[in-house]
C-alpha cells in the first residue's frame, strides 16, 4: 500500500495539475447565478449553461474597473485562470475581465443606470422644469471648437436675437469629459443671470457618448439649479443625460429652437394683439362714451341748478300765463267800463244840465222845493257852465212838477 496523502497534499497537487498553459487567460461564457457583491467589494458568482457550472471570482481591484455590474440572468463573457480553494477543495476561476456576452459592456452600464435613476424618480415628467418664454442669457455647455457651438449661436441669432449667449468650454468626449461637464454645472450656480442651459454635442458612437451616460453627469444635471436642454447629437437612442434633463432636443440646432421664440410668430402676435386692443379699446370708449352722456343726462335731471332751472321756466311760463289773462280782463274791464260811462252819461246830472237846467244847494244840501229855503240862506247854483251865489230876499211855492207820457206837468203842493 502506497503512503497515503494528506488532503492538503493532494489539494496543492490539484492545484498544480490545473495550473497550466491550458487554463490560464481562458474565455469562458455563460449565465450568472448567484451573484453576491461583498462587503469588501469583492464579486462572487456562479457561471453556468444548461449542463455544468463553474464558481468564480472577482477581486476588488479588478470589480471596480468594470463599467457594468453582473446580475443574475445575464450571460457574460468572463477571463480568467481556474485556481483551487484549498479550504472548500473546490476548483473555480479566478476573474481578471468580465464583459456582456452579446451586448456591449457599456450599453449595458448605460440600461442599469438609467434603470437606477429611474427607480429614484430622476427621470419623471412631474420634475421637469418648464423652459423660460424669453431667456435673458442662455449658457452654452460644449466644446468651443465643434459644428454644434456654430449651429447654436446661428440658430439663436437669427431666431430671437435679444437673447445672450454664453459658452461655457466643456470636454465632451473621453475620461476628462464627465469631471469637466460636472465642473461647468456646478459653475451656473454663480451666475444668476443664467436662465436655462444647453449641454451638448455634434453625434457619435455609443462609446464617444459615454460622457453623457455618466452616472456624475446625471446628477449633475438633476441638480443643477436652472433648466438643462440635453442637445446630443443623436436621434436614434436616448443617453441617460437625456432623459434626466428638464428637455430632451435631438440636436443642437434643435435645441437652439427651442430655447428661444421666433421674432417672426412674437411679431405676428402681438400685431395681432394690438389690431384685437384697438378694436376693444375702440369699443369701450364708445360704450364709456355713451355712458357718460347717460350720467350727465342724469346729472341733469337730478342736480340742484337743473331743477331750479326747471322750476324757473315753470315760473316764467305761469307769469306769462297771469300777465296774458290779467291783460285779457283789462281789456275786458275796460270795455265795460266804456259801455258803463255811455250809460252813465246818459243819466247823468251834467247831461240835463247841459241842456238848461241847474242844481240849487244850501250847503251840501240839494233844494228840491222853496219850503227848503229861508229868507237869507246863501243858495249855490251849479249850471252847465259854471256856478252862481245868491241870497235868498223871498220865495214863493208852487206846484210839484212830474213826468208824464204828456211831458211834464204841475200839482199844487
Amino acid at each position: 500500500m502506497a503512503k497515503p496523502l494528506s488532503v492538503s497534499a493532494l489539494t496543492n497537487i490539484i492545484r498544480d495539475t490545473l495550473i497550466c498553459e491550458r487554463l490560464t487567460n481562458i474565455w469562458v461564457s455563460g449565465e450568472v447565478s448567484n451573484f453576491k457583491a461583498h462587503t469588501s467589494g469583492h464579486y462572487y458568482f456562479t457561471l453556468k449553461d444548461d449542463r455544468a457550472a463553474i464558481r468564480m471570482v472577482m477581486w476588488r481591484s479588478k470589480a471596480a474597473a468594470l463599467t457594468f455590474r453582473p446580475t443574475d440572468g445575464i450571460k457574460v463573457l468572463a477571463r480568467g485562470s481556474i485556481g483551487v480553494y484549498e479550504r472548500d477543495g473546490n476548483y473555480q476561476i479566478y476573474v481578471d475581465r468580465l464583459e456582456p456576452d452579446g451586448l456591449g459592456s457599456l450599453y449595458l452600464a448605460a440600461e442599469q443606470l438609467k434603470q437606477r435613476l429611474a427607480a429614484e424618480g430622476l427621470f419623471r415628467a412631474e420634475r421637469k422644469r418648464p423652459l423660460p418664454r424669453f431667456p435673458r442669457l442662455v449658457a452654452v455647455l460644449t466644446s468651443p471648437t465643434g459644428a454644434a457651438v456654430r449651429d447654436i449661436v446661428t440658430v439663436m441669432g437669427d431666431r430671437w436675437p435679444l437673447a445672450q449667449i454664453l459658452v461655457i468650454p466643456v470636454v465632451v468626449q473621453g475620461a476628462e469629459a464627465p469631471p469637466s461637464i460636472v465642473s461647468a454645472l456646478a459653475a451656473i450656480a454663480d451666475l444668476p443671470e443664467a436662465e436655462v442651459v444647453i449641454l451638448g454635442r455634434g453625434g457619435g458612437s455609443i462609446e464617444d457618448l459615454q460622457a453623457f451616460n455618466d452616472e456624475r453627469v446625471a446628477r449633475a444635471i438633476a441638480a443643477c439649479r436652472v433648466p438643462v436642454i440635453s442637445a446630443v447629437g443623436h436621434e436614434t437612442d436616448f443617453t441617460v443625460a437625456d432623459l434626466v434633463a428638464d428637455l430632451r432636443a435631438p440636436t443642437p440646432s434643435a435645441a437652439a429652437l427651442s430655447v428661444v421664440p421666433d421674432r417672426e410668430e412674437i411679431g405676428r402676435y402681438l400685431t395681432g394683439v394690438a389690431s384685437r386692443m384697438h378694436r376693444d379699446m375702440g369699443g369701450r370708449v364708445s360704450t364709456l362714451r355713451q355712458y357718460l352722456d347717460y350720467l350727465s343726462a342724469r346729472f341733469q335731471s337730478l342736480s340742484p341748478a337743473g331743477a331750479i332751472a326747471r322750476k324757473q321756466q315753470t315760473a316764467a311760463e305761469f307769469l306769462l300765463r297771469i300777465q296774458h289773462s290779467m291783460q285779457r280782463r283789462l281789456e275786458e274791464a275796460g270795455a265795460s267800463l266804456a259801455q258803463q260811462a255811455v250809460r252813465l252819461q246818459a243819466i247823468s246830472p251834467l247831461h240835463v244840465l247841459a241842456r238848461g237846467y241847474s242844481v240849487t244847494r244850501v250847503g251840501d244840501r240839494i233844494i228840491k222845493s222853496a219850503g227848503e229855503v229861508l229868507l237869507g240862506d246863501t243858495l249855490t247854483t251849479t249850471l252847465h257852465n259854471g256856478t252862481v251865489y245868491s241870497v235868498v230876499t223871498g220865495k214863493e211855492e208852487g206846484h210839484e212838477l212830474r213826468a208824464g207820457p204828456k211831458g211834464i206837468r204841475g200839482n199844487r203842493g
